[in-house]
């Protein structure tokens, strides 16, 4: 067994690679986003977000594009990582989800290592549906899905206030969901011009 050991100048160059790659990846999508869309890619957008099962004959009949141009145009978004995945949206209320929690969480310690470990015990934790790292009071914001207060008061007694990194927590149970939804907005992305930008750098133009 081999094991590797990583000095402090190791780590920081490792963090200056992390860093460029992240800079490269925001200025790729920057490039889609800015140079490379017109009225057509967002209209094909709006309706997978819409429906993400429509075919390329059914988007050809939203967009005004033949199903050839569709496919490619909705290729090289799936390449660009616009569109990153496709799945099915579950319903909470049939699947006996009733109770749906905000926790704020206050670290024990302000450290990385803490950090980590609480990152750690999130990711095992199935009824958090999403987390966030805030400004402010708190340290997270978990988005909490449970069937009842029963299953939440162990998530919270047993799992999150045990846990070494958390010191606190506060709960927000919502009593009734005004809105509810997956789709990005787009109208951003749209010209002031009603004509559809072209020389966009995608590896597809119709």
């Amino acid at each position: 067994m081999i094991i590797y050991c990583m000095t402090d100048e190791m780590c920081v160059q490792r963090q200056c690679v992390s860093d460029i790659i992240r800079m490269i990846m925001y200025n790729f999508s920057k490039t889609v986003r800015d140079n490379c869309m017109d009225a057509f890619d967002v209209k094909l957008l709006a309706a997978l977000q819409e429906d993400g099962r429509l075919t390329n004959n059914e988007i050809a009949d939203k967009v005004g594009l033949s199903a050839a141009q569709c496919s490619r145009r909705r290729t090289a978004l799936e390449d660009a990582s616009v569109i990153r995945s496709y799945h099915a949206t579950l319903s909470r209320d049939a699947l006996g989800l009733d109770v749906l929690v905000f926790v704020h969480v206050t670290l024990a310690r302000h450290s990385p290592d803490n950090a980590r470990n609480f990152h750690s015990l999130v990711e095992k934790i199935e009824e958090v549906q999403e987390a966030y790292s805030l400004t402010g009071e708190a340290d997270y914001l978990l988005k909490v899905t449970v069937q009842d207060l029963k299953a939440l008061a162990r998530i919270l007694n047993d799992v999150l206030l045990r846990h070494e990194s958390v010191a606190h927590v506060r709960t927000s149970v919502v009593l009734e969901r005004l809105k509810q939804s997956t789709s990005l907005p787009l109208s951003h992305l749209l010209k002031s011009s009603a004509t559809p930008t072209h020389g966009a750098k995608l590896t597809r133009r119709a």
